[in-house]
C-alpha cells in the first residue's frame, strides 16, 4: 500500500513525527483518537460522544473517495503508530463547490510543540496543490479559544462573523467565531 507522506522530522520539542495522508488502515487509530479526544470535551464538536468503529470505516472510506475526486484533502500526524493530530480542508458543494472548509485537532499532550502550525501549513499546501477548484478556506472556531484563533490569523485567516452563544461548551454557551483566507490562483476558475 502506497503511503503518501509529506512530513517526516522532529517537532519544536524534538518528538519524532510523520505527516501524510490516511490509509485505509487507520480506521482503529483514528477511532481511538477521535473518541479519546472527545472525552476531554475540547474545542472539538464532539463533547463526550463515543463513536464506532464501524462509523469510523465508512468515513474513512468516504474520505478516500474524497480526496481520490481532488474534494479533500486530509492529512494524519502520527508519532510512533499513534495519530495525535488530523486536518482536512473538505470541499462544499454546488454553489460554493469552490469554498473548503478546515478542521484541525492536536492530541492534549502534544500542543504547544509547533505541531498545530506545521499541520496547519502543510494542509494549506496540499489543498492548494491538490484541489484545482479550491478559492476560499473557510473555519469555526469557538470565541474563547485564542490559542487557535491566535495560529489562525498567523495564517491569514480573517473573521466575518460571530454566533453569540453558537456553541455549547459544557454546561455554558460560547461564541462560534467564523474565519476565512482567500486564496489568490493564478488561473481563474472555471464553472
Amino acid at each position: 500500500m502506497q503511503v503518501k507522506v509529506v512530513f517526516e522530522g522532529k517537532s519544536d520539542k524534538g518528538v519524532d513525527i510523520i505527516i501524510r495522508y490516511p490509509i485505509k488502515d487507520d480506521a482503529k487509530t483514528m477511532y481511538e483518537y477521535i473518541n479519546t479526544l472527545s472525552t476531554e470535551r475540547t474545542f472539538i464538536k464532539f463533547q463526550g460522544e463515543q463513536v464506532s468503529l464501524e462509523h469510523e470505516t465508512k468515513f474513512l472510506n468516504s474520505q478516500l473517495e474524497r480526496i481520490a475526486k481532488e474534494e479533500s484533502v486530509q492529512l494524519h500526524v502520527l508519532s510512533g503508530n499513534k495519530i495525535i493530530g488530523i486536518s482536512e480542508i473538505d470541499m462544499k458543494d454546488k454553489v460554493e463547490r469552490h469554498v473548503g472548509a478546515l478542521g484541525i485537532s492536536i492530541a492534549k499532550e502534544y500542543r504547544g510543540q509547533g505541531i498545530g502550525s506545521l499541520l496547519m501549513k502543510l494542509v494549506i499546501e496540499e489543498a492548494i496543490k491538490n484541489i484545482p477548484q479550491l478559492r476560499i478556506i473557510t473555519l469555526g472556531v469557538f470565541s474563547n479559544n485564542s490559542l487557535a484563533k491566535d495560529m489562525y490569523k498567523k495564517f491569514g485567516f480573517v473573521e466575518y462573523g460571530n454566533l453569540p452563544s453558537g456553541v455549547k461548551l459544557g454546561d455554558k454557551y460560547v461564541g462560534h467565531i467564523y474565519m476565512y483566507k482567500k486564496l489568490i490562483r493564478e488561473k481563474t476558475f472555471k464553472s
